[in-house]
């Protein structure tokens, strides 16, 4: 019997991602959908979205209605008026206590979600559902980092109760883009630590241990898994990890083509890493597609998509009076930059109307949600 749960992974992508997603927000609003989502997976941009509509729903997760008509306009307020990024810079230019955070400045990214946008609350202030999983990458390690229930670590770390962990700094984390901002640093010596024996063994069986790092570095989760699909869908077994349908929106930035970076041109290594990461994308959604192109439910939501070449391909007849956004309208709302600027109204507006109409062209395209069949992908 299919699900009636679904889970929501939000890729990365700075505020473009935000905007993006929180259009997906609002169809499924909508649709009465909020009140299924069971798990949400996010990562960068995604995992600010999530924490504003936690902090602006009084740290519950919002009923439909309640995120159309108060939680979504207090984010498009907050998002076109305060400037994250610029806040973050002026504490780190005129700050000294700051300054030993040059290299590190996901730790003055946290402070300015905090003083900038309010959001003072601990881990342990989340509900406990939807369970939300915050994604970063390990520096040392190199694996996937998540604050989740109260906990935070890695499978090869092992994980530490971070209840009084403030969500201002895991938010951060998924910003900490290894070029642009630099890592989270994080004091392990601070947690106890435990990790289980061995794959698949329970909690309780968990033994303590000593991290062998004095010190974490934990980068944007994109450098990891940009989709944030890794939480909720097992890429070996190609499978759910739970009983739920997973829509994945993505609103990572696209590779651009072409190579003119001069000789000792710093953006050499983010053209490699743009690279690598668009290579593991890549990799993750050719898998995920061929899942949903089973007897599953889900979707798969991609910034950029044009909704008549998507009707084109349906094998459903798909007849609607809608009026879209343009094919132009909708390179401006993929081109927009990945960074932590505020935006201007019209310029949210434009990235949220292209999430919404994304989730609402899928639908009538490959149908995904409850009360419709399963969802495909073209």
């Amino acid at each position: 019997m299919q699900s009636n749960d679904i889970a929501l992974a939000f890729s990365g992508g700075g505020i473009r991602a935000l905007a993006f997603h929180s259009g997906v927000l609002r169809y499924l609003a909508e649709q009465g959908q909020l009140e299924r989502v069971s798990h949400l997976s996010t990562v960068s941009g995604a995992s600010l979205l999530i924490g504003l509509v936690f902090h602006r729903s009084e740290m519950t997760w919002p009923s439909s209605d309640t995120y159309l008509t108060r939680t979504a306009p207090m984010i498009r307020d907050l998002i076109t008026s305060r400037d994250l990024q610029s806040s973050a810079i002026r504490r780190l230019a005129f700050q000294p206590l700051n300054w030993r955070s040059a290299f590190s400045r996901a730790n003055v990214i946290a402070q300015a979600i905090k003083e900038t946008w309010g959001i003072d609350q601990c881990l342990a202030d989340l509900p406990a559902s939807p369970e939300w999983t915050i994604n970063g990458t390990t520096a040392e390690t190199g694996k996937r980092f998540r604050f989740k229930l109260s906990q935070l670590g890695d499978y090869e770390l092992g994980y530490a109760d971070a209840s009084n962990f403030p969500l201002a700094t895991a938010m951060a984390t998924s910003a900490a883009f290894p070029v642009g901002i630099g890592p989270l640093a994080i004091d392990a010596r601070k947690y106890s630590w435990s990790k289980r024996p061995y794959w698949g063994t329970s909690n309780e069986e968990a033994k303590p241990i000593s991290v062998p790092y004095p010190t974490l570095h934990i980068y944007d989760g994109g450098v990891y898994d940009n989709l944030g699909l890794e939480a909720l869908f097992d890429l070996s077994r190609n499978e759910a990890q739970g009983a739920y349908r997973i829509v994945a929106s993505d609103a990572g930035a696209p590779l651009t083509s072409g190579f003119n970076f001069w000789g000792l041109s710093p953006f050499r290594i983010k053209r490699l890493l743009d690279i690598v990461t668009d290579q593991t994308r890549a990799l993750r959604v050719r898998s995920f597609v061929q899942f949903l192109r089973g007897e599953h439910g889900g979707a798969y939501l991609r910034i950029g998509t044009l909704p008549g070449q998507l009707f084109a391909k349906s094998p459903r007849l798909v007849s609607d009076s809608q009026s879209w956004l343009s094919d132009t309208e909708i390179e401006l709302a993929r081109t927009v930059p990945t960074n932590l600027h505020s935006l201007e109204p019209e310029k949210f507006d434009l990235v949220e109307r292209h999430g919404y109409e994304t989730a609402r062209a899928v639908q009538l395209a490959y149908p995904y949600l409850l009360g419709d069949q399963q969802g495909k992908v073209a």
